[in-house]
């Protein structure tokens, strides 16, 4: 125990996720339901076959900042991931406002992206129940994070079993999608460029691609929210981030080629459920019934894995005072961030009551700042302040990834919508005003000289 009365972090969580689990964790959270409910996005948004070129630059933006989070990860392997990063690299100039932002960005950011993965999942139930719309697919929605909400309430071993299990389904999906599309393949359809497939309207196409594209990816990071359950986390983090998106390439290539190799790229476009329509004119009906199952069942793994590391993000923040105390508690028993869980299942039962793009289009602009951009300012502030930092992992080829990462990211967010960039403006700006009072209350910065950042060995 603490001199508070609460219990000490070494006991509070359980370090037990190896490398090999922690890539199936980030794995498991990347891919999801993700790819297909968004290759008809990215084919139509593309224009064509070309669509490939969109996995392929999201990838390399994906490993650029994977070694951000790799190096930061290593160094600080507490949980809380970018708000521990935030907290150390600006809070002797900044105060609290950073690591503010970022947790007030994450209440909106975490459980949209849940959400989308509960939004697939619907979808393909409509394979099942084709009058499965309206209120109908709300009551679903809500329903199916209640179910993954009750199966995280429990200890982190636990946890970890299902985890693993859930990794399984997920690959057995894409194998099987894949499989479906190469055994009835047709290389015309899957390269049959048009004569202006890479003009102008390419270049046009590539930026919002390309958030498709990175929206995919996402989760390769988030074995660093939970650096307080990590075995050997100097090890674990890198590996696990790094060997989760070269896999996830790979699988994503392996998995788009195939199915643009079953129909014309127009008809991939218009459907909802792409890979049940693969599945069924390679392999029949019954095959695609089961292989939409295993797709459902991967939506809700991706889910899983998303508020198993997102809940610790509030939890870090309100342990730190930075962020409402009543986050910081523990279930008695089990010893897990509840309220925090809670709280993330509620937000993304929520999010599933608006359509696909808008949720992507708007969790992408609304973390690019605070997160993205913010994290490899970070890696650079602390590499010239903090040179004595111990670093298990220091990024390959330095700067050069930070500078891929920090080119792409700003890419990325002047391609997002007009929309999201307005509601996404507005929500940081509403956390500024938040912040402001908050400091005001608690005599914070810029009310009071900003604290002193904390030595890593107090959040290991």
């Amino acid at each position: 125990m603490d001199d508070t009365g609460t219990p000490s972090r070494e006991r509070a969580f359980h370090r037990s996720i190896g490398v090999f689990s922690g890539t199936a964790i980030n794995m498991t959270q990347m891919c999801g339901i993700g790819p297909f409910i968004t290759i008809p996005l990215m084919v139509a948004t593309m224009g064509g076959p070309q669509a490939i070129v969109g996995w392929i630059v999201g990838a390399l933006l994906a490993m650029a900042d994977g070694l951000v989070w790799a190096e930061l990860g290593a160094a600080m392997p507490g949980s809380g991931g970018t708000y521990v990063y935030l907290r150390e690299a600006f809070q002797s100039r900044s105060g609290k406002l950073m690591p503010f932002l970022f947790i007030w960005t994450m209440l909106l950011a975490i459980p949209l992206l849940m959400s989308t993965g509960i939004i697939g999942m619907v979808e393909y139930l409509r394979f099942f129940f084709p009058g499965l719309d309206g209120w109908r697919s709300h009551v679903v929605g809500v329903a199916a994070t209640g179910v993954v909400t009750w199966l995280l309430y429990r200890r982190i071993e636990s946890v970890r079993v299902i985890t693993v299990a859930l990794w399984v389904i997920m690959l057995v999906s894409i194998i099987g999608v894949a499989a479906a599309g190469f055994s009835h393949f047709d290389a015309r359809l899957a390269f049959g460029f048009a004569p202006d497939a890479f003009g102008g309207r390419f270049f046009v196409g590539l930026g919002a691609g390309l958030i498709i594209g990175v929206y995919d990816y996402l989760g390769y990071n988030t074995t660093a929210y939970i650096g307080d359950e990590l075995r050997d986390p100097g090890r674990t983090m890198p590996r696990s981030i790094i060997i989760s998106i070269t896999a996830m390439m790979v699988i994503y290539l392996l998995l788009n080629i195939s199915v643009l190799g079953v129909a014309p790229w127009r008809e991939i476009a218009a459907s909802t459920s792409v890979a049940s329509l693969v599945v069924e004119r390679s392999w029949g009906h019954g095959a695609a019934s089961v292989m939409t199952a295993l797709i459902i069942v991967t939506a809700l793994a991706s889910v899983f894995t998303g508020l198993l590391g997102g809940s610790r993000v509030p939890f870090e923040a309100a342990r730190d005072k930075v962020f409402l105390s009543v986050f910081g508690r523990l279930h008695a028993r089990h010893g897990f961030p509840h309220v925090a869980l809670l709280t993330m299942g509620l937000g993304t039962a929520i999010g599933t009551f608006f359509d696909l793009t808008d949720v992507i289009n708007m969790l992408l602009a609304a973390t690019i700042l605070v997160q993205s951009i913010a994290q490899v300012v970070a890696l650079v502030v602390l590499r010239r302040r903090r040179p004595d930092m111990p670093r298990p992992y220091r990024q390959w080829l330095y700067p050069v990834p930070c500078v891929i990462a920090l080119v792409g990211w700003v890419y990325v967010y002047v391609s997002a919508s007009v929309l999201s960039l307005v509601l996404s403006g507005a929500w940081i700006a509403a956390g500024i005003v938040v912040f402001l009072l908050w400091a005001r209350v608690n005599r914070a910065w810029p009310f009071a000289p900003a604290d002193a950042p904390s030595h890593p060995a107090e959040i290991r």
